[in-house]
């Protein structure tokens, strides 16, 4: 693990803001935001979530680093100012029950910065609440993030309903289940499974050079 990333993770589990925002703007100055994400705070979000596994810290130090993290992204990463134009819409929520958006946060900036009008709900999204606000909004694209296994069967449900919706949105599925397990039998055929953050850039990248219907699963 790069030891920039591990300082990181210590002072997210500190508390400490203010190094934790000059490491990582340090970072930002040499490298667009995919390289920030995946090289630096994802990897040090998944040292902390290693160190709870192994009972090596509490739930509330877990919980203290999540807030410090979501702080610094959101300190460096303002919402982008959006056009009068008609743009792609994508729109991003944690399944009703989980908790872990930090990766999600990183997938809707991606989605800003390539020019999408977006909408990020965060964590713990009932189906009744997201059907509502994708039949109104009717994006091209709705991000959903697993990261409990015993969530695994919500998730079918929530494919099927979004996918049948009229305006026939790309249902695009990640989290950490995703990165352990095949989700397959949980998705539709059409469904794009993401096993990472970069696996997101290559995925923006296809979409915008016009293979819509073929963008990598």
């Amino acid at each position: 693990m790069d030891q920039t990333a591990k300082r990181l993770a210590h002072y997210f589990l500190e508390g400490n803001f203010d190094d934790a925002l000059h490491t990582v703007r340090e970072h930002q100055a040499n490298y667009a935001s995919l390289e920030v994400f995946s090289s630096l705070l994802t990897p040090a979000m998944k040292y902390i979530g290693e160190l709870w596994e192994n009972s090596e810290i509490t739930v509330a130090d877990e919980h203290l680093a999540t807030a410090v993290c979501d702080m610094v992204i959101s300190h460096l990463y303002q919402q982008l100012s959006t056009s009068q134009n008609e743009r792609q819409k994508a729109m991003f929520f944690c399944l009703e029950g989980e908790e872990h958006y930090l990766g999600l946060k990183m997938v809707n900036r991606l989605f800003e910065e390539d020019g999408w009008d977006t909408k990020y709900f965060g964590s713990n999204l009932p189906l009744e609440y997201a059907v509502k606000t994708a039949a109104e909004w009717k994006p091209q694209v709705i991000g959903l993030s697993v990261s409990i296994a015993y969530h695994l069967p919500k998730l079918k449900a929530y494919v099927k309903e979004l996918e049948s919706l009229s305006c026939k949105p790309r249902v695009i599925v990640g989290g950490r289940m995703a990165e352990k397990y095949d989700l397959r039998p949980y998705c539709s055929e059409n469904t794009v499974i993401i096993h990472n953050i970069q696996a997101i850039a290559d995925w923006l990248r296809q979409y915008q050079l016009g293979d819509k219907a073929n963008a990598i699963s």
